[in-house]
């Protein structure tokens, strides 16, 4: 059974879903959570937490989609993040307004207390780096130390992240897009639990 801070933030999302986060009203949170306004006050102070709450679970569940799609196989992480990353942005407007800044009519916004485009895509990209085993250049006669291994590596996902985000900003309108057929036929990975 959902904790009671698990049941409004799913009722928060469901409000959303029906109408702007102006309109939200706490009182129909927390009814349609089965709690009452006091539990919800009490879990999140005013509507403005609340809303953080929101976003954080965003940027959490878009870091786990990252982790599950490092599972991949190795040659694979790099495509497997991105098609997650475009699935993710797709399926849910507050994490591709997380991912770009862009933020949809009728969202909350972010304050200083959730991650920025910035410090989300630095998050991600050092995880890929991580996760990543850093290739020599094709044309290099000596092996890079690790820590420029290493920075070409967090350049590589970067980079990788960022042409991701190029297709969540600016779909594909007059033919199909690779990167959503490609990530919804991955999309099981990375929507697992």
């Amino acid at each position: 059974m959902p904790t009671a801070r698990e049941a409004l933030l799913d009722a928060a999302l469901r409000a959303l879903a029906d109408r702007p986060w102006r309109t939200v009203r706490m009182g129909d949170v927390a009814g349609l959570a089965g709690v009452s306004r006091q539990t919800l006050y009490n879990e999140f102070g005013t509507k403005g937490g609340l809303a953080t709450a929101l976003l954080r679970q965003a940027a959490d569940g878009y870091l786990t989609g990252v982790d599950r799609a490092l599972t991949a196989p190795a040659p694979d992480l790099p495509a497997a993040v991105a098609f997650w990353t475009v699935r993710a942005a797709r399926e849910n407007p507050l994490v591709k307004g997380l991912l770009t800044g862009l933020w949809e009519e009728g969202l909350p916004r972010p304050n200083h207390d959730v991650p920025g485009p910035a410090r989300l895509l630095g998050l991600a990209r050092d995880r890929m780096a991580a996760a990543s085993l850093p290739v020599a250049e094709p044309d290099s006669t000596t092996e890079p130390g690790p820590a420029e291994a290493a920075g070409r590596a967090a350049e590589r996902c970067e980079l990788v992240l960022r042409l991701a985000l190029s297709c969540v900003i600016v779909p594909c309108h007059s033919r199909p897009c690779p990167a959503h057929h490609a990530a919804a036929a991955t999309g099981e990975q990375g929507s697992r639990g």
